[in-house]
Protein backbone atom coordinates (compact mmCIF):
# COMPACT_ATOMS: atom_id res chain seq x y z
CA UNK A 1 0.00 0.00 0.00
CA UNK A 2 2.66 2.24 0.26
CA UNK A 3 2.78 3.00 -3.71
CA UNK A 4 -0.54 4.05 -3.91
CA UNK A 5 -1.97 7.19 -3.19
CA UNK A 6 -5.15 8.47 -1.58
CA UNK A 7 -6.37 9.86 -5.26
CA UNK A 8 -5.88 6.34 -6.45
CA UNK A 9 -7.36 4.73 -3.74
CA UNK A 10 -10.12 6.44 -3.82
CA UNK A 11 -10.73 5.71 -7.31
CA UNK A 12 -10.32 2.08 -7.00
CA UNK A 13 -12.77 1.56 -4.50
CA UNK A 14 -15.42 4.19 -6.20
CA UNK A 15 -14.80 1.96 -9.84
CA UNK A 16 -15.69 -1.23 -8.07
CA UNK A 17 -18.69 -0.30 -6.01
CA UNK A 18 -19.78 1.28 -9.61
CA UNK A 19 -19.23 -1.63 -11.51
CA UNK A 20 -21.16 -3.60 -8.58
CA UNK A 21 -24.46 -1.18 -9.03
CA UNK A 22 -24.08 -2.13 -12.93
CA UNK A 23 -23.92 -5.97 -12.35
CA UNK A 24 -27.06 -5.23 -9.62
CA UNK A 25 -28.86 -3.74 -12.31
CA UNK A 26 -28.86 -5.94 -14.58
CA UNK A 27 -29.42 -8.56 -12.62
CA UNK A 28 -32.55 -6.53 -11.53
CA UNK A 29 -33.55 -6.33 -15.18
CA UNK A 30 -33.31 -10.09 -15.44
CA UNK A 31 -35.57 -10.52 -12.41
CA UNK A 32 -38.15 -7.68 -13.95
CA UNK A 33 -38.36 -9.87 -17.52
CA UNK A 34 -39.22 -13.18 -15.20
CA UNK A 35 -41.83 -11.22 -13.32
CA UNK A 36 -43.55 -9.58 -16.11
CA UNK A 37 -43.43 -12.90 -18.52
CA UNK A 38 -40.47 -11.79 -21.00
CA UNK A 39 -38.45 -14.62 -19.55
CA UNK A 40 -38.67 -18.09 -18.19
CA UNK A 41 -35.30 -17.86 -16.06
CA UNK A 42 -36.32 -16.96 -12.87
CA UNK A 43 -33.71 -14.66 -11.13
CA UNK A 44 -33.79 -13.41 -7.66
CA UNK A 45 -34.57 -9.74 -6.81
CA UNK A 46 -30.86 -8.48 -5.81
CA UNK A 47 -31.53 -6.81 -2.38
CA UNK A 48 -28.78 -4.06 -3.33
CA UNK A 49 -31.28 -2.18 -5.92
CA UNK A 50 -33.05 -0.80 -3.19
CA UNK A 51 -29.85 1.28 -2.71
CA UNK A 52 -31.32 3.94 -4.90
CA UNK A 53 -34.62 4.70 -3.10
CA UNK A 54 -33.56 7.12 -0.75
CA UNK A 55 -37.09 8.92 -0.40
CA UNK A 56 -37.90 5.40 0.36
CA UNK A 57 -35.50 4.28 2.90
CA UNK A 58 -36.13 7.81 4.73
CA UNK A 59 -39.68 6.51 5.06
CA UNK A 60 -38.50 3.27 6.37
CA UNK A 61 -36.51 4.75 8.89
CA UNK A 62 -39.19 7.16 10.05
CA UNK A 63 -41.47 4.53 10.60
CA UNK A 64 -38.68 2.39 12.49
CA UNK A 65 -37.68 5.25 14.95
CA UNK A 66 -41.54 5.58 15.64
CA UNK A 67 -42.38 2.11 15.65
CA UNK A 68 -39.49 -0.30 15.93
CA UNK A 69 -40.90 -2.16 12.30
CA UNK A 70 -38.85 -2.70 9.96
CA UNK A 71 -39.65 -2.13 5.92
CA UNK A 72 -40.80 -5.03 4.86
CA UNK A 73 -41.09 -4.02 1.22
CA UNK A 74 -37.56 -2.61 0.69
CA UNK A 75 -35.64 -3.92 4.06
CA UNK A 76 -32.01 -3.85 2.43
CA UNK A 77 -32.95 0.13 1.55
CA UNK A 78 -33.61 0.68 5.05
CA UNK A 79 -30.20 -1.24 5.55
CA UNK A 80 -28.15 0.38 3.59
CA UNK A 81 -29.53 3.99 4.22
CA UNK A 82 -28.52 3.30 7.92
CA UNK A 83 -24.96 1.80 7.06
CA UNK A 84 -24.82 4.98 5.17
CA UNK A 85 -25.19 7.03 8.79
CA UNK A 86 -22.87 5.12 10.01
CA UNK A 87 -19.85 5.47 7.86
CA UNK A 88 -20.83 9.27 7.78
CA UNK A 89 -20.66 9.34 11.80
CA UNK A 90 -17.56 7.60 11.90
CA UNK A 91 -15.58 7.99 8.56
CA UNK A 92 -16.96 11.72 7.31
CA UNK A 93 -18.82 11.34 4.19
CA UNK A 94 -17.64 8.35 3.15
CA UNK A 95 -20.46 6.65 1.09
CA UNK A 96 -20.56 9.83 -0.97
CA UNK A 97 -17.07 9.75 -1.19
CA UNK A 98 -16.12 5.39 -1.74
CA UNK A 99 -19.28 4.22 -2.60
CA UNK A 100 -21.82 6.57 -4.30
CA UNK A 101 -21.72 6.29 -8.24
CA UNK A 102 -23.28 9.43 -8.61
CA UNK A 103 -20.26 10.92 -6.53
CA UNK A 104 -17.85 8.44 -9.06
CA UNK A 105 -19.35 10.33 -12.07
CA UNK A 106 -19.05 13.60 -10.60
CA UNK A 107 -15.09 13.16 -9.36
CA UNK A 108 -14.68 11.73 -13.34
CA UNK A 109 -16.14 14.93 -14.25
CA UNK A 110 -14.34 17.03 -11.76
CA UNK A 111 -10.54 15.61 -12.96
CA UNK A 112 -11.89 15.79 -16.42
CA UNK A 113 -12.77 19.71 -15.69
CA UNK A 114 -9.74 20.29 -14.16
CA UNK A 115 -7.15 18.62 -16.93
CA UNK A 116 -8.98 21.25 -19.30
CA UNK A 117 -8.75 23.71 -16.90
CA UNK A 118 -12.32 24.20 -16.74
CA UNK A 119 -13.26 23.71 -13.07
CA UNK A 120 -13.29 26.43 -10.46
CA UNK A 121 -14.40 27.01 -6.78
CA UNK A 122 -17.37 29.50 -6.90
CA UNK A 123 -16.33 33.24 -4.16
CA UNK A 124 -17.65 32.30 -0.70
CA UNK A 125 -20.29 34.96 -1.76
CA UNK A 126 -21.89 32.48 -4.28
CA UNK A 127 -20.80 29.47 -2.78
CA UNK A 128 -22.54 29.70 1.00
CA UNK A 129 -25.98 30.16 -1.10
CA UNK A 130 -25.43 27.69 -3.09
CA UNK A 131 -24.69 24.92 -0.91
CA UNK A 132 -27.65 26.04 0.74
CA UNK A 133 -30.23 25.05 -1.64
CA UNK A 134 -29.05 21.17 -0.69
CA UNK A 135 -30.00 22.05 3.27
CA UNK A 136 -33.43 22.99 1.90
CA UNK A 137 -34.50 20.64 0.05
CA UNK A 138 -33.01 18.26 3.10
CA UNK A 139 -35.66 19.81 5.38
CA UNK A 140 -38.30 20.23 2.81
CA UNK A 141 -38.15 16.21 2.25
CA UNK A 142 -37.68 15.78 6.25
CA UNK A 143 -40.62 18.06 6.76
CA UNK A 144 -42.69 16.05 4.45
CA UNK A 145 -41.86 12.83 6.04
CA UNK A 146 -42.09 13.54 9.85
CA UNK A 147 -44.86 15.66 9.45
CA UNK A 148 -46.96 12.17 8.00
CA UNK A 149 -49.44 10.99 10.72
CA UNK A 150 -49.02 7.08 11.03
CA UNK A 151 -51.94 6.00 8.42
CA UNK A 152 -50.76 8.25 5.55
CA UNK A 153 -47.22 7.01 6.48
CA UNK A 154 -47.90 3.49 5.76
CA UNK A 155 -50.69 3.91 3.51
CA UNK A 156 -47.13 5.34 0.74
CA UNK A 157 -45.12 2.35 1.96
CA UNK A 158 -47.17 -0.38 1.42
CA UNK A 159 -48.94 1.53 -1.26
CA UNK A 160 -48.47 0.12 -5.25
CA UNK A 161 -45.95 3.19 -5.91
CA UNK A 162 -43.42 2.57 -3.66
CA UNK A 163 -43.73 -1.60 -4.11
CA UNK A 164 -42.19 -1.19 -7.42
CA UNK A 165 -40.07 2.32 -6.83
CA UNK A 166 -37.08 0.39 -7.24
CA UNK A 167 -38.37 -0.56 -11.44
CA UNK A 168 -39.63 3.29 -12.42
CA UNK A 169 -35.66 4.08 -11.41
CA UNK A 170 -34.32 1.60 -13.36
CA UNK A 171 -36.70 2.65 -16.34
CA UNK A 172 -34.93 6.24 -15.03
CA UNK A 173 -31.81 5.41 -16.23
CA UNK A 174 -32.65 2.87 -18.74
CA UNK A 175 -35.18 4.99 -20.62
CA UNK A 176 -34.96 8.55 -19.43
CA UNK A 177 -36.92 11.25 -21.32
CA UNK A 178 -35.67 14.18 -23.08
CA UNK A 179 -36.06 16.31 -20.33
CA UNK A 180 -34.06 13.88 -18.36
CA UNK A 181 -31.46 13.79 -20.79
CA UNK A 182 -31.00 17.72 -20.80
CA UNK A 183 -31.01 18.15 -17.08
CA UNK A 184 -28.66 14.95 -16.56
CA UNK A 185 -26.26 17.06 -19.94
CA UNK A 186 -26.67 20.79 -17.78
CA UNK A 187 -25.19 19.26 -15.05
CA UNK A 188 -22.53 17.60 -16.04
CA UNK A 189 -21.91 20.17 -18.30
CA UNK A 190 -21.83 22.55 -14.92
CA UNK A 191 -19.69 19.53 -13.11
CA UNK A 192 -17.06 20.32 -15.12
CA UNK A 193 -16.74 24.81 -14.62
CA UNK A 194 -18.05 23.66 -10.63
CA UNK A 195 -16.17 20.88 -9.36
CA UNK A 196 -18.90 18.22 -8.32
CA UNK A 197 -21.61 20.70 -8.78
CA UNK A 198 -24.18 18.14 -7.90
CA UNK A 199 -22.77 16.82 -4.71
CA UNK A 200 -21.92 19.93 -2.67
CA UNK A 201 -25.34 21.98 -4.54
CA UNK A 202 -28.03 20.24 -4.98
CA UNK A 203 -27.94 16.50 -3.37
CA UNK A 204 -30.09 16.62 -0.26
CA UNK A 205 -28.67 13.61 0.79
CA UNK A 206 -25.48 14.20 0.64
CA UNK A 207 -26.63 17.34 2.93
CA UNK A 208 -28.03 14.92 6.02
CA UNK A 209 -24.51 12.81 5.56
CA UNK A 210 -22.94 16.05 6.17
CA UNK A 211 -24.89 16.71 9.31
CA UNK A 212 -23.75 13.07 10.86
CA UNK A 213 -20.08 13.93 9.63
CA UNK A 214 -20.10 17.05 11.37
CA UNK A 215 -20.72 15.82 14.46
CA UNK A 216 -18.25 12.86 13.91
CA UNK A 217 -14.89 12.28 15.72
CA UNK A 218 -12.63 12.27 12.90
CA UNK A 219 -11.65 15.45 11.53
CA UNK A 220 -8.82 16.52 9.20
CA UNK A 221 -5.90 18.22 11.14
CA UNK A 222 -3.36 20.56 9.93
CA UNK A 223 -0.28 21.35 11.49
CA UNK A 224 0.03 24.85 11.35
CA UNK A 225 3.68 24.93 12.62
CA UNK A 226 4.90 22.94 9.54
CA UNK A 227 2.61 24.45 7.28
CA UNK A 228 3.99 26.59 4.62
CA UNK A 229 0.71 28.00 3.30
CA UNK A 230 1.10 26.69 -0.33
CA UNK A 231 -2.88 26.42 -0.82
CA UNK A 232 -2.31 23.05 -2.93
CA UNK A 233 -4.93 21.36 -0.11
CA UNK A 234 -7.15 24.19 -0.76
CA UNK A 235 -6.74 24.03 -4.68
CA UNK A 236 -7.50 20.42 -4.76
CA UNK A 237 -10.12 19.63 -2.34
CA UNK A 238 -13.02 18.26 -4.10
CA UNK A 239 -15.82 20.42 -2.02
CA UNK A 240 -13.89 23.13 -2.08
CA UNK A 241 -13.13 23.49 1.18
CA UNK A 242 -10.35 26.01 2.21
CA UNK A 243 -8.00 23.72 4.11
CA UNK A 244 -5.19 25.95 4.42
CA UNK A 245 -7.54 28.62 6.49
CA UNK A 246 -8.42 25.65 9.10
CA UNK A 247 -6.72 23.79 11.93
CA UNK A 248 -8.84 21.54 12.21
CA UNK A 249 -11.38 20.99 9.14
CA UNK A 250 -14.56 20.12 10.41
CA UNK A 251 -17.00 21.35 7.42
CA UNK A 252 -19.75 18.63 6.69
CA UNK A 253 -19.03 19.31 3.11
CA UNK A 254 -15.72 17.03 3.88
CA UNK A 255 -16.11 13.61 2.07
CA UNK A 256 -12.75 11.97 3.77
CA UNK A 257 -11.53 11.54 0.12
CA UNK A 258 -7.84 12.39 2.05
CA UNK A 259 -6.96 14.21 -1.33
CA UNK A 260 -5.94 17.16 0.30
CA UNK A 261 -2.82 14.81 2.63
CA UNK A 262 -2.01 13.64 -0.56
CA UNK A 263 -1.18 17.25 -2.25
CA UNK A 264 0.53 18.67 0.91
CA UNK A 265 4.16 18.91 0.10
CA UNK A 266 5.17 18.81 3.89
CA UNK A 267 5.34 15.45 5.25
CA UNK A 268 2.80 15.06 8.50
CA UNK A 269 1.54 18.64 8.04
CA UNK A 270 -2.15 17.28 7.14
CA UNK A 271 -3.63 14.02 8.62
CA UNK A 272 -6.55 12.45 9.93
CA UNK A 273 -6.97 12.34 13.59
CA UNK A 274 -9.71 11.37 16.07
CA UNK A 275 -11.53 14.43 18.09
CA UNK A 276 -8.49 16.41 17.02
CA UNK A 277 -5.84 14.62 19.28
CA UNK A 278 -4.78 11.00 18.18
CA UNK A 279 -3.69 10.91 14.38
CA UNK A 280 -4.54 7.98 12.25
CA UNK A 281 -3.52 6.64 8.59
CA UNK A 282 -5.63 8.39 5.34
CA UNK A 283 -5.87 4.40 4.30
CA UNK A 284 -8.60 4.48 7.67
CA UNK A 285 -11.90 6.34 6.07
CA UNK A 286 -11.67 4.42 3.02
CA UNK A 287 -11.00 1.16 4.70
CA UNK A 288 -13.47 1.89 7.54
CA UNK A 289 -16.37 3.22 5.35
CA UNK A 290 -16.43 -0.34 3.28
CA UNK A 291 -16.06 -2.25 6.32
CA UNK A 292 -19.24 -0.95 7.75
CA UNK A 293 -21.34 -1.34 4.96
CA UNK A 294 -20.10 -5.04 4.73
CA UNK A 295 -20.65 -5.34 8.42
CA UNK A 296 -24.38 -4.21 7.94
CA UNK A 297 -24.97 -6.32 4.76
CA UNK A 298 -23.76 -9.55 6.90
CA UNK A 299 -26.11 -8.39 9.69
CA UNK A 300 -28.80 -7.56 7.54
CA UNK A 301 -28.40 -11.26 5.58
CA UNK A 302 -28.22 -12.88 8.68
CA UNK A 303 -31.12 -11.56 10.30
CA UNK A 304 -33.45 -11.17 7.76
CA UNK A 305 -33.38 -7.59 7.22
CA UNK A 306 -31.98 -8.09 3.45
CA UNK A 307 -34.24 -9.55 1.33
CA UNK A 308 -37.94 -8.82 1.22
CA UNK A 309 -40.37 -12.11 2.84
CA UNK A 310 -42.70 -11.79 0.24
CA UNK A 311 -42.58 -14.93 -2.41
CA UNK A 312 -41.40 -14.64 -5.44
CA UNK A 313 -44.88 -15.45 -7.09
CA UNK A 314 -46.38 -12.54 -5.28
CA UNK A 315 -43.33 -10.35 -6.38
CA UNK A 316 -44.19 -10.96 -9.91
CA UNK A 317 -48.30 -10.83 -9.41
CA UNK A 318 -46.94 -6.93 -8.04
CA UNK A 319 -44.96 -6.37 -10.74
CA UNK A 320 -47.10 -7.24 -13.81
CA UNK A 321 -50.00 -5.47 -12.41
CA UNK A 322 -48.23 -2.33 -11.99
CA UNK A 323 -46.67 -2.77 -15.79
CA UNK A 324 -49.29 -4.27 -17.22
CA UNK A 325 -47.68 -7.02 -18.83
Amino acid sequence: MKNISPIRFRLIVQTAFTLFCIYVGFRFAAFLAWANGLSDTFVPKPGAVEGFLPISALLGFRRFITTGEWDSIHPAGLSIFIAALLMAFLFRKGFCGYVCPIGFVSNLLERAGRRINLSKTPPKWINIPLTGIKYLLLGGFCFAIFSMDARSLEAFITGPYNMVSDAKMLAFFTSPSALSLTVIGVLALLSLIVRNFWCRYLCPYGALLGLFAWIGPIHVKRNTTTCIDCGKCTAHCPAGIRVQDKKMVRSPECIGCAQCIAECPVDGCLSFSVAGRKGIPWLTVGIGTVAVLMLVWTWAKTTGHWDSEMPSFMLKRIYTMAFGA
